[in-house]
């Protein structure tokens, strides 16, 4: 496997920067500043056509005035100088490059070819770089920061990659407030040469970064993706926000599962599939990133509360719920050695609630270390200690009475900070995540904060960054993918598609695409097809009554509630009208396919979509004839292992009909896991078929058994 350009990317030795001089309003300038003043220790070389020194550095008309080739060249430049200075850096041996430079295919044909152009240029080098269009990046290890705005001083735990230069570079100030700071962070840009999956992975590799975030607009390979993600999350969490899935942005299909799959649904199947846990907002995503970053693994679900106060108890248990964790009753003998420092009236159940008793102490210290040593929690969320911050708040209203003495005496009243409350976490081991509607200012807030123990600003956002930690938990001790091979491509399949193509067909009609499912051992409904009524009669009494009547040809994809299918055909003289009824409806003479009639009160759907850039994507969800009302599927990639089709039935909310359920048996769910899989093994085995829909997918006592089948195929122009 070669290495991930980002290596030596994110750790040059030597720098050089187009487009800064001494105007301090210039981006290249500030950007060239944020090099110079973070404290990256390399050569920096600012290249001008004109000015002799820039911001105190000797300037260099070009890259062969250079002295030596640097390891990293930044272009802050017109978009029409970009290629030729990239040409020029890779002519005197420069191997990577982050090219802030906009006005490329985010604007139009014209600016694709020039993107086109500058990576044919980049190529004939060996060049690899970041953009353009981007913001560029942050490495805190070595105080290297190519952004406009100053980075922490301090390295950070947290690598992020996004696809929004804002989140990097503008989110520093508010990040900084809560004590998050980066390892790494990437702006990508418009992705033409390096893209987010060279981010992810790099990030995976890094050890620095202890968690990893990423904010997703879109990804070209999501094949690469989720193999990238398959082998990072086992060990590290990744935390992802997507914003690409909105209605407007589905894509419509001729089949159920087609119409189903919007690029959202499409998302949200691959991250659970990767083992990513997924942000609903940016705040929520640096956030629950960095819980996970500085905390150590939780154990298990039980979580201690602490709080001076009912409401933020409440909240947080109720959260924890929700997502999974446990707020157990403790045990009489800890309850009692609580009670020594309560007021009689508090509770000591867990939450163990002070109520509004703000010794800092009692809240900060003693309880929680009691807690902690008691080994009947996992976890722990603190609420309410405060200090400097609550006397600031009260000061104006008690001024006048404490002497009208200044603030700064007044808020000597609070002691000195306690540093001991600050070694709990590290001293037991366990996440320990702090709630404080008072921010920074407070001393106690800031000392959390110094020491990487994650603030939250309401209740309920702590309670759900310990359910991604649990989540994080949950997804180390997943069942390993056993991914079985392919199977051979069947000769009668391969016909029945073949000849579907020679015909010009759009999709197989319900017999071959039974057929061709059968051919991988697919359990379809006894059927025959019949041209006439004589050949019906004839099939039906060898099925057996009763049976159903349905018209049988690719041009007619949907048939329900067109008059073209008969249920429930008790015999020759109902047949015989069903028959002539579907011929009628149809208006032309159509064959028609008899059927045995399956019985089952349980129908679930499968199928396969295609996604550019994805491959075949396999559904699972609740059947049957309101699949479009309660819209209860979930997706996964192909190929499938068990254990992803087991995730797939998880997902769903009608997951209990497939257990015993209302007298009826336990499905056969190895029998519909084969089902499950041996689709998305066709959709891979034939690229020719670019939707499946198998609903109903009847179950029969136990068994599961397809009962319609549509096969859509490729339709090129």
């Amino acid at each position: 496997m070669s290495e991930n350009p980002l290596h030596l990317l994110m750790n040059p030795q030597s720098i050089a920067v187009v487009g800064a001089n001494n105007v301090p309003t210039k981006m290249g300038t500030i950007q060239a500043l944020s090099i110079l003043k973070d404290g990256y220790k390399g050569k920096v070389f600012p290249l001008h056509p004109k000015e002799k020194t820039v911001l105190g550095c000797k300037a260099y008309a070009s890259p062969e005035d250079l002295p030596e080739a640097p390891d990293l060249a930044i272009l802050i430049v017109p978009g029409k100088t970009v290629i030729p200075l990239i040409e020029s850096f890779g002519k005197i041996g420069t191997k990577r490059a982050i090219i802030i430079t906009a006005g490329f295919k985010e604007t139009g044909a014209a600016g694709q070819k020039m993107e086109n152009e500058l990576n044919e240029v980049a190529r004939h080098y060996g060049m690899r770089f970041v953009g353009p269009n981007c913001m560029g990046i942050i490495n805190s290890q070595i105080f290297l920061n190519t952004t406009v705005l100053p980075m922490d001083k301090e390295p950070g735990l947290l690598g992020f990659a996004s696809q929004s230069g804002t989140y990097v570079t503008q989110s520093l100030p508010a990040l900084r407030k809560r004590g998050i700071r980066f390892s790494k962070a990437i702006s990508l840009g418009n992705e033409a040469n390096i893209n987010i999956v060279d981010a992810l992975e790099y990030l995976g590799e890094d050890e620095q970064t202890k968690a990893i975030i990423l904010y997703i607009e879109g990804i070209r390979d999501g094949k690469r993706f989720l193999e990238v993600a398959r082998r990072i999350t086992p060990h590290k969490p990744v935390v992802a926000q997507y914003v690409g899935g909105s209605a407007s942005g589905a894509r419509a299909g001729l089949s159920h599962t087609g119409a189903m799959s919007g690029p959202d649904f499409l998302y949200n199947g691959i991250f659970k599939q990767a083992g990513i846990i997924r942000a609903d907002g940016v705040e929520d995503l640096y956030a629950n990133g960095w819980a996970l970053a500085t905390q150590p693994p939780i154990k298990g679900k039980r979580v201690g509360i602490m709080t001076n106060s009912g409401g933020p108890s409440t909240t947080i248990s109720s959260v924890c719920d929700s997502v999974g964790l446990e707020v157990p009753r403790f045990s009489e003998g800890l309850q009692k050695e609580i009670r020594k420092h309560l007021q009689p009236h508090a509770s000591a159940a867990n939450p163990v609630d002070l109520t509004f008793d703000v010794e800092v102490q009692k809240l900060a210290i003693k309880i929680p270390e009691i807690m902690m040593n008691s080994g009947e929690i996992d976890a722990m969320v603190l609420h309410g200690v405060m200090m400097t911050g609550y006397l600031r708040e009260i000061y104006p209203h008690l001024k006048e009475m404490a002497g009208n003495m200044s603030l700064e005496e007044f808020l000597k009243f609070g002691g000195p900070v306690l540093p001991e409350t600050f070694e709990l976490p590290r001293t037991y081991n366990i996440p320990f995540l702090i709630s404080s509607f008072f921010d920074y200012e407070d001393c106690y807030t800031q000392g959390y904060l110094d020491n990487n123990i994650p603030v939250f600003p309401f209740p309920e956002k702590a309670a759900l960054a310990l359910g991604c930690l649990y989540h994080y938990k949950q997804i180390k001790e997943r069942i390993p993918r056993k991914e079985e091979a392919l199977p051979e491509i069947n000769p009668l399949a391969a016909d029945i598609i073949r000849q579907a193509k020679q015909n010009k067909q759009k999709a197989l009609d319900e017999h071959a695409a039974k057929q061709l499912l059968a051919c991988y051992g697919v359990p379809v409904t006894k059927e025959e097809l019949a041209e006439t009524a004589e050949e019906a009669l004839a099939a039906a009494a060898k099925i057996g009554y009763p049976v159903a009547l349905k018209a049988c040809s690719w041009q007619i994809m949907h048939k329900s509630g067109k008059g073209l299918i008969a249920l429930n055909v008790e015999d020759e003289l109902q047949l015989k009208k069903e028959f002539q009824n579907i011929q009628k409806n149809a208006g032309k003479k159509t064959p028609v396919l008899v059927q045995e009639m399956l019985r089952g009160n349980r129908e679930f759907l499968a199928g396969i979509t295609r996604f550019a850039g994805f491959g075949a994507g396999v559904v699972f969800g609740l059947g049957g004839v309101f699949t479009e009302i309660y819209n209860d599927t979930t997706l996964r990639l192909a190929p499938l292992a068990d254990v992803d089709v087991q995730e797939m039935f998880a997902d769903i909310r009608a997951r209990k009909l497939l257990d015993d359920y209302r007298g009826m048996p336990k499905v056969m769910t190895d029998k519909l896991s084969y089902i499950i899989r041996t689709i998305g093994n066709i959709a891979l085995l034939y690229p020719e078929i670019s939707e499946i829909d198998l609903n109903p997918i009847m179950v029969c006592e136990a068994e599961p058994v397809v009962a319609d089948a549509l096969i859509v195929l490729e339709s090129k122009p």
